[in-house]
């Protein structure tokens, strides 16, 4: 009996994102001073953002613009 060959198709490459370089596009949560997650809206880090800060008052909260290359603090 003859086994079917499979094919695997070729994963898409994910862009590397590193922790330790802004972002190039978009927009992207800053807490205490470290790159985490990365948006396409502001409005969708602002939502991520102010979730952490009701879980955890004591961090401090950044949203970065990457085409503007400016930081904003969430109060």
């Amino acid at each position: 009996m003859k086994k079917s060959v499979l094919s695997i198709e070729e994963p898409e490459l994910k862009k590397a994102v590193r922790a330790d370089r802004p972002p190039t596009e978009g927009f992207a949560t800053i807490v205490d001073g470290h790159f985490k997650s990365e948006f396409d809206t502001i409005e969708a880090a602002e939502v991520s953002g102010r979730k952490l800060k009701t879980a955890y008052p004591m961090l401090q909260v950044q949203i970065y613009d990457a085409a503007m290359r400016v930081r904003t603090l969430l109060s």
